[in-house]
């Protein structure tokens, strides 16, 4: 967001980024509780994937790796390796670079990944965290029934976001959507799960996601980049 977030596909994984196996009780929709079930799914993630980045006729391939609650994001051109480490109730976001490992603090959030409209705070998935969170609704995305859940930062310096809509699959927790506002609660981003792919194992994986952002100053939206991962890495 910068969904710069699977977006697994979740986000975010962005995103992230893999359609995740754990069910959300309907019975009970709190929303710190789905999304505490969305974070524990996205830690138990054990696998390598490559994919790329699609934005006005730019590619840019990138491995991501998943395993042990530590998700790594390599990137060729330019070179970029970004970490996120999950934790229960925080994440850390790492950049490593040949002098060692530096930790990303907001004020790097809206760098954009290979100068595309992925943004660092998008990978990062810390809304998964944010501490204000309420359920808003229902509704169905791509034959999923889905909660939606509004989440906000503990304060407006932590994000460049002000707040931010989650749609996430209730027999999944996989997030199908993901949609940014700003401090003035106008549209800025929007991330969303366009389709997903069998593994051998039987398990589902994002396929693609489209990200769109709302460029400030301009009378058209910009052109949309396409997250799109190719399958396990062999």
């Amino acid at each position: 967001m910068g969904m710069t977030f699977q977006v697994k596909s979740r986000l975010l994984a962005l995103g992230i980024l893999c359609l995740s196996s754990f069910a959300v009780a309907e019975e009970t929709p709190d929303a710190h509780a789905i999304l505490k079930t969305v974070r524990i799914a996205q830690a138990a993630q054990n696998r390598t994937l490559n994919g790329e980045l699609r934005s006005a006729g730019k590619t840019v391939p990138f491995r991501l790796s998943m395993a042990a609650g530590v998700v790594r994001y390599e990137f060729k051109t330019p070179p970029l390796t970004l970490q996120l480490r999950l934790g229960e109730r925080d994440s850390r976001f790492e950049e490593i670079t040949r002098s060692g490992t530096e930790k990303i603090t907001p004020a790097r959030f809206d760098t954009r990944v290979g100068g595309t409209d992925l943004s660092y705070e998008d990978v990062s998935l810390r809304f998964l965290y944010w501490p204000k969170a309420t359920v808003e609704g229902e509704q169905t995305m791509i034959l999923q029934k889905c909660w939606i859940i509004r989440v906000e930062p503990g304060s407006l310096k932590d994000s460049q976001y002000g707040s931010v809509k989650l749609w996430i699959a209730k027999n999944s927790g996989a997030l199908m959507q993901a949609e940014a506002y700003n401090d003035a609660g106008k549209f800025v981003r929007r991330f969303k799960v366009i389709s997903g792919q069998k593994t051998d194992e039987g398990l589902w994986i994002l396929k693609e996601m489209r990200i769109e952002w709302v460029d400030r100053g301009q009378s058209a939206d910009r052109a949309p980049t396409y997250l799109n991962i190719d399958g396990v890495a062999k």
